[in-house]
């Protein structure tokens, strides 16, 4: 009986994909979220700070490099080798930071920082190609939640526990906790083996044209629309929630438990429940979904705004801003399978989510000046208006965006 559960209900391809995506998503949310606020505990100034958000860079520009993971890979194994070379590259970055002093080596920390982050990223492109190759198409869907749900859980550990074991037990055990968790997840892929027939599929050659290939297909305008547009409706509501909540008079503390623990875990919860709606209902159905109940949280927030919410009218709207985030997150990673040349896996899958980070950065930078001139009740407004016209154009754009022949 445990042997039927453990290949029917949680089988090794997607613990292994669970504990990959934990070990890039913990240090990332730890050093973006919670390494700014022990600086600002420690003197350092907002510049400082701000400096700081030069080690996500990476992560923008890896599709530079995603052909080089692609080109040097034949099989699975391969991937895994990428992977794993990558995780223990950031690992052993991540330990030298520990022996470091935050206050007298700020400058070196971030150039490491930076070498571990590239490593981080590295290892997201082969995880998403991986990924791809592992999963049946039958399995994409829970594949794209359980990616989600690495992502997620990675946020509340790297917010919510290190921050716990800075507290009691100081910097450097912190990081070294860190590189473990990174170690840890390697576990399971060390153990995970692939079929002979996925193991030896053979790969065309690729090259560094095969970025610029990918915007020359037939029709990919329309994608890459979709996918620069699809976290308009929300990304707003998100990236001013928690200055909205120091506004309100909340503090730190209670920000991170309700918007760093709880948000997350609400996105947990609804990441696997799109997951399982994927396979039985038609993308398109998922994703008029998604955007219809943006158009509602957005006017939520609105209609709260106008006056000061008790806690718990607020903890509904970013339990439910949370989840719906999270399902645009798993339709997204399904939807980016669908366009995926063969042996270009890692490539295509970084060029499109990172087409949809800039999407994101576009509106998350826009919503601090809309803000500032118009109030948090009219960003909300605003995000409900293009979550309705997302809602509107969306039949045509998807249609011409599905999948075609390469």
């Amino acid at each position: 009986m445990k042997k039927y559960l453990k290949k029917t209900i949680f089988p090794i391809k997607y613990k292994t994909l669970l504990n990959l995506y934990l070990a890039q998503s913990i240090p990332m949310t730890f050093f973006a979220t919670v390494l700014p606020v022990i600086m600002r505990e420690n003197g350092f100034s907002l510049t400082s700070i701000g400096l700081l958000q030069l080690i996500k860079l990476p992560w923008l520009l890896k599709f530079l490099w995603a052909p080089l993971v692609d080109t040097s890979n034949s099989n699975i194994n391969k991937y895994k080798k990428w992977i794993f070379s990558s995780e223990l590259f950031y690992a052993i970055i991540i330990i030298s930071v520990a022996f470091l002093n935050i206050q007298t080596d700020f400058k070196l920390i971030v150039i490491l920082l930076l070498l571990a982050f590239t490593a981080s990223a590295t290892q997201d492109i082969a995880t998403d190609a991986f990924s791809y190759l592992v999963l049946k198409k039958e399995e994409r869907s829970i594949g794209s939640s359980i990616q989600t749900i690495g992502n997620f859980l990675g946020a509340v550990i790297g917010s919510g526990l290190l921050l716990i074991i800075y507290y009691y037990f100081g910097w450097k055990l912190l990081i070294i906790s860190l590189a473990g968790f990174v170690l840890i997840a390697l576990f399971p892929l060390i153990l995970f083996k692939p079929n002979n027939k996925q193991s030896n599929k053979q790969i065309p050659k690729i090259s560094f044209k095969d970025i610029y290939k990918f915007f020359t297909q037939r029709r990919i305008s329309f994608r890459v629309l979709l996918l620069i547009l699809l976290f308009w409706g929300i990304i707003g509501i998100l990236s001013m929630l928690k200055p909205w909540m120091v506004d309100l008079g909340y503090n730190i503390k209670q920000i991170g438990i309700y918007s760093g623990i709880y948000g997350p875990l609400s996105g947990v919860i609804f990441a696997y429940l799109t997951g399982k709606m994927m396979q039985n209902a038609s993308k398109l159905i998922v994703l008029k979904l998604i955007l219809s109940l943006s158009i509602g949280v957005a006017l939520y927030f609105y209609f709260i705004s106008k006056t000061t919410p008790e806690y718990w009218i607020l903890q509904i709207g970013i339990l439910a801003v949370w989840g719906i985030y999270s399902m645009l997150t798993v339709f997204v990673y399904s939807f980016l399978m669908e366009q995926i040349r063969q042996g270009r896996e890692g490539t295509d899958f970084t060029l499109q989510i990172v087409l949809a980070h800039i999407g994101s950065l576009v509106i998350a930078v826009a919503s601090g000046k809309f803000t500032h001139q118009f109030g948090y009740s009219g960003l909300f407004l605003l995000e409900s208006i293009i979550s309705i016209i997302l809602l509107i154009i969306l039949p045509y754009l998807y249609k011409k965006s599905i999948r075609y022949e390469i």
